[in-house]
């Protein structure tokens, strides 16, 4: 038996974004809370500009073909994936109950989520689910937390990862496969420890408060990379390629990195200005005040001087996540130039292929 090989099958994961389609395969060893995983398979796939609009799939075809090249790349055999979603028609709540019986539990879950759908909308357009997180015998209560997804956005990324071949078996949500991704790879310093995870795609931000080991505050935000993108398109005439080249602080269609650095720092504040709000109201809703580190991951995560503006602005440290940092990487089928490649974009996808067959 090679020490990679795990009774418990991990998923294929499938990273369905605005500007690309990533996905990771992993192999595990060793038990629950030791576990140790080797990185077998990494590949990302470019999709149109305007394939996914707002989380929202528009051209399914050209997503469907995507996964299906990405698949093809990597030579992955599986048909059974993960995926996960992320946006305005995903909500994530956490949500106190007295100690239940499950039936019960699951008749109060759907009380409590009528609460927080949108005016004119109820469960019967959303899809629901929740998930124990703490029960407290002592003061007789329990936290859960509750997903609510609707049910067209879900079936469309089913139906289009269906398309290209394969089957979703697991549907998960980007905050969760974040703090997959960040346990995996780093140790936690302290009980106390408040961490901010930030993962910055082309449409959406997800942000994920820790506090120690614990998950207390999840939040999707309409605020992604396109708009360091569409602001550099808009004030100096490049190609969205360009664009994204001068973003990761390289030179393109006669321009500088240097040249356009003003244009970075301003959607630079301004998304920092809007993380500010969403930190400020974490630490009055849950009386918490304090935030030790940021680690921020995702394509955005590579902006130039973006990590700077988030130290000035937070006083805190500031990193990027490595989501393979305690990763081994199989180097017959993956070019560690990739993994550098990359790097801090792969958060999601390393998070979903941490499901195993068998997960809720």
């Amino acid at each position: 038996m090679g020490l990679f090989q795990s009774k418990k099958k991990l998923l294929v994961g499938l990273d369905i974004g605005s500007g690309s389609v990533k996905l990771c395969e992993l192999q595990s060893s060793g038990k629950a809370g030791s576990q140790r995983y080797r990185l077998q398979k990494l590949g990302e796939i470019p999709i149109p500009h305007d394939a996914i609009v707002d989380g929202d799939i528009m051209d399914s075809n050209a997503v469907a073909g995507a996964i299906r090249q990405v698949v093809a790349e990597q030579k992955i055999k599986a048909k059974e994936v993960a995926i996960s979603v992320a946006g305005q028609q995903v909500m994530v709540k956490k949500v106190t109950f007295p100690l239940m019986s499950p039936a019960e539990l699951a008749e109060s879950v759907r009380w409590e989520a009528e609460s927080f759908f949108p005016a004119g909308q109820g469960l019967d357009s959303y899809a629901l689910d929740f998930s124990i997180l703490e029960e407290r015998p002592a003061d007789g209560n329990m936290d859960v937390v509750l997903v609510a997804c609707r049910k067209d956005k879900l079936e469309a990324y089913v139906s289009c990862v269906a398309q290209a071949g394969l089957r979703p078996v697991i549907v998960d949500v980007d905050v969760f496969a974040l703090q997959n991704a960040y346990e995996a790879n780093y140790s936690v310093s302290s009980r106390d420890e408040v961490v901010a995870l930030v993962n910055i795609g082309s449409s959406f931000t997800n942000l994920t408060m820790l506090t120690g080991n614990r998950s207390t505050f999840w939040r999707d935000i309409a605020w992604g990379g396109n708009r360091f993108t569409d602001k550099l398109v808009e004030d100096w005439g490049v190609s969205r390629e360009g664009a994204e080249l001068l973003k990761q602080g390289g030179s393109a269609e006669g321009r500088t990195a240097e040249e356009v650095q003003p244009s970075l720092m301003a959607i630079s504040d301004g998304f920092a200005d809007e993380l500010t709000r969403t930190v400020d109201f974490f630490r009055s809703s849950f009386k918490v005040d304090r935030l030790d580190r940021i680690v921020v991951s995702g394509g955005g995560a590579k902006t130039s001087g973006l990590l700077e503006v988030l130290g000035d602005r937070f006083r805190v440290s500031v990193e990027r996540m490595n989501p393979f940092q305690a990763l081994e990487v199989d180097e017959r089928s993956v070019d560690s130039s990739r993994v550098s490649e990359i790097g801090c974009s792969a958060a999601v996808a390393v998070g979903v292929a941490l499901r195993q067959v068998g997960d809720r």
